[in-house]
């Protein structure tokens, strides 16, 4: 969470592809609800398709009974991270300190027009433009791209929040 410079509070939802190290998304809103999630997951799955499973912590919108369904009628895992043991998302935690101290911390934000011009350079940097070791040195977008394009049909990743 962080707010405007009218003070305006406002929310982000970070999707991370656990596999590919990509970010999917980042969305910007003054409240995100799990009906939100839910559509923003599958707006995901247009081009991604599906994850198996998808960790997350104990926040109301991910637990509520919106994503449950949703999750249901798609054949997702839900996997919820025990209260208070962040260790066991790590790296989306590492990834969301990163971008509160790449990003976040680094800006001034007037409205949510600008919050969404922003974030989303910066996540085009953070997928196209900087390496991975657990990626060969290879770019989220670079080994993603290969890994598609050599995938068998049918084969899913997890996904985190």
């Amino acid at each position: 969470m962080d707010a405007l410079a009218s003070g305006r509070r406002i929310k982000w939802l970070t999707c991370l592809d656990d596999f590919t190290k990509e970010c999917l998304t980042i969305t910007a809103a003054f409240g995100i609800s799990g009906v939100q999630v839910a559509c923003i997951l599958d707006s995901i799955a247009l081009f991604h398709g599906y994850p198996a499973t998808i960790r997350t912590d104990q926040a109301p919108e991910f637990t509520c009974r919106a994503l449950d369904q949703w999750a249901f009628e798609h054949g997702v895992k839900l996997r919820l991270i025990q209260p208070g043991k962040p260790t066991q998302n790590g790296f989306i935690e590492s990834f969301n300190g990163r971008f509160r101290d790449e990003c976040l911390n680094e800006h001034w934000f007037s409205d949510v027009l600008h919050v969404r011009k922003i974030i989303n350079d910066w996540r085009l940097d953070y997928n196209e433009s900087r390496p991975h070791s657990s990626l060969n040195y290879q770019t989220p977008a670079e080994f993603a791209a290969g890994w598609r394009n050599g995938k068998s049909e049918g084969e899913q990743t997890d996904i985190t929040n």
